[in-house]
């Protein structure tokens, strides 16, 4: 059950910023995925929010056989099920309502839900789900959240996402709790749609190296 844990673990260590990916068109994958393997990320979720969102994981997956892709926006059973088998390794959900709760049983360790509560925290780790993402992070309190959360719950790491902003990458992963960062910066789905494969390796790398 670790396995993936500690990948995603010894990923993050290296390049915690995760870039969050909406892609359009299955032949962006494999470019995509060679720039950001350039620039030195090593873990991308690629959102589900696209018709060629499945085709996009598979193909990112075989371009780049050193970066682990995982599935974002995962809503339903049905979306996991299609994730991993189109080669998903890990699986991001903005949230656990009770329907996929059940579908996921058993594979927790593949999973980063989203929480904006201490309560929905406490209660995703009672369920056996080792790190979380705090999502939207900028809503949910932002640095000073984590900063609360990180004294009565030290035992929870967290994946902040959602309307943060590149200057503030630095703050964020600066808190003992935070494992990695999401964001859209290092590939907004203009420069992917336009195929500025060399920006946005600029990017990440500009990116990375504040982290």
């Amino acid at each position: 059950m670790t396995d993936m844990i500690a990948r995603l673990d010894a990923a993050a260590n290296k390049a915690p910023v995760v870039p969050v990916l909406v892609v359009e068109s299955v032949s962006s994958a494999a470019p995509l995925a060679a720039a950001l393997e350039q620039a030195g990320v090593t873990i991308a979720e690629v959102t589900l929010r696209t018709a060629d969102g499945l085709k996009v994981i598979e193909a990112m997956a075989k371009a780049a056989p050193g970066l682990i892709v995982g599935a974002g926006t995962v809503l339903t059973g049905a979306d996991a099920d299609a994730a991993l088998s189109a080669g998903a390794e890990f699986l991001v959900s903005p949230g656990m309502p009770p329907g996929l709760r059940a579908a996921l049983a058993g594979r927790e360790h593949l999973v980063i839900p989203g929480v904006a509560t201490a309560s929905e925290a406490m209660a995703r780790h009672e369920e056996g789900f080792r790190r979380l993402k705090l999502f939207p992070a900028a809503v949910a309190g932002g640095v000073p959240a984590l900063k609360s959360l990180a004294g009565p719950l030290p035992h929870l790491k967290f994946m902040p996402t959602g309307g943060i902003t590149e200057a503030e990458v630095p703050a964020y992963l600066s808190q003992p709790n935070v494992f990695a960062i999401g964001g859209s910066w290092i590939a907004s789905p203009a420069d992917i749609a336009a195929g500025n494969w060399g920006r946005i390796s600029e990017i990440a790398g500009r990116i990375l190296a504040t982290a």
